[in-house]
């Protein structure tokens, strides 16, 4: 049994409607392997196959190309024609970081591409026309060379598909990190407590996001830190005083890192007091790993540069006390 489609072209209507799959993906903002699944094509084989029918809208002759032909060539285009839309976004000011609007890019290219294939194939000599059909019936190839040309491209369709379908399944480890970072109390990157009197009670927002792949028992310790004595032979600062203030410790999940939306995990408003004039280092060290036990109030300088050189990530804040 034999199907034709004579009065529209099928193909191109039917990769315009499945390329409205990625604007589903946006608006919903769904995540899934299904979804993953339904949005390759739009990315690997639909435009370039849409680009491919709008250069030729005939069928195979001298200034045609047939079906065979038209399904290897669109998957290489598409490659093509997606890594310039990308690199053409990597020079604006939005860069590769919103993957929304690159996604939308691809459906606008497709559908407009789509459009002027339909337009280019009505213009066409109906006796010329590429027309897609749907032969349900098994017969062998006539031309050894098709037979041979036909075996390897279903190989290489079935590799490819099971490479895509393992890249998939299979977790992305990448690359592993954790998020460490203090905010005002307005929950931005200004308005830290710099200037304060003796005494006075202050906040900052300790915040982490972990990417490590695994879950993590953190640690926060915050020491106040008085290196106010330059040494020229070493070429960096003393640590006069080193004292403990404070212990925090957060239990966190991985979270994958998300390109379109940065999201907080985990913040704690931690508020102190400073009972010391002069001008000080605020330091907040994180850990992954168990630490020491420390006496609040009590002077570490001796344990300084052990206690600095074992932390995972550190911060700080410069503070004058009045």
């Amino acid at each position: 049994m034999k199907a034709s489609f004579n009065k529209y072209p099928f193909d191109v209507v039917l990769c315009m409607l499945w390329s409205f799959i990625l604007l589903l993906r946006v608006v919903l903002n769904v995540d899934g392997v299904l979804w993953v699944i339904l949005g390759l094509p739009c990315l690997f084989f639909i435009p370039g196959y849409l680009l491919l029918f709008t250069l030729f809208p005939k069928k195979k002759t001298d200034q045609g190309l047939g079906g065979v032909e038209r399904l290897a060539i669109s998957m290489g285009l598409s490659l093509v024609i997606v890594s310039f839309i990308g690199i053409g976004f990597n020079y604006t000011r939005w860069g590769l970081q919103h993957a929304s609007l690159l996604t939308l890019s691809v459906l606008f290219f497709s559908i407009v591409t789509g459009i002027i294939a339909v337009y280019r194939w009505s213009r066409t000599n109906p006796d010329e026309r590429f027309i897609v059909s749907l032969d349900f019936s098994w017969k062998k190839p006539s031309d050894k060379m098709e037979k041979t040309f036909t075996v390897a491209l279903a190989a290489l369709i079935v590799i490819t598909a099971t490479l895509l379908v393992y890249t998939i399944v299979t977790p992305k480890s990448g690359e592993s990190f954790t998020e460490f970072y203090l905010l005002g109390i307005s929950h931005k990157t200004e308005g830290y407590p710099r200037d304060l009197s003796v005494g006075e009670n202050k906040s900052v927002i300790i915040g982490i996001i972990n990417h490590e792949h695994r879950t993590v028992n953190y640690t926060v310790e915050i020491w106040l830190i008085n290196q106010s004595i330059f040494n020229e032979t070493e070429g960096g600062n003393n640590v006069s005083h080193m004292w403990f203030m404070d212990k925090i410790t957060a239990t966190l999940k991985h979270v994958n890192v998300n390109g379109e939306e940065w999201k907080p995990q985990w913040g704690y408003n931690y508020s102190f007091t400073l009972n010391r004039r002069g001008l000080f280092k605020l330091v907040f060290l994180l850990f992954t790993s168990p630490t020491k036990s420390y006496i609040k109030g009590v002077d570490y300088r001796d344990q300084a540069e052990e206690i600095l050189g074992s932390a995972y990530k550190q911060l700080h804040l410069w503070v004058n006390v009045s």
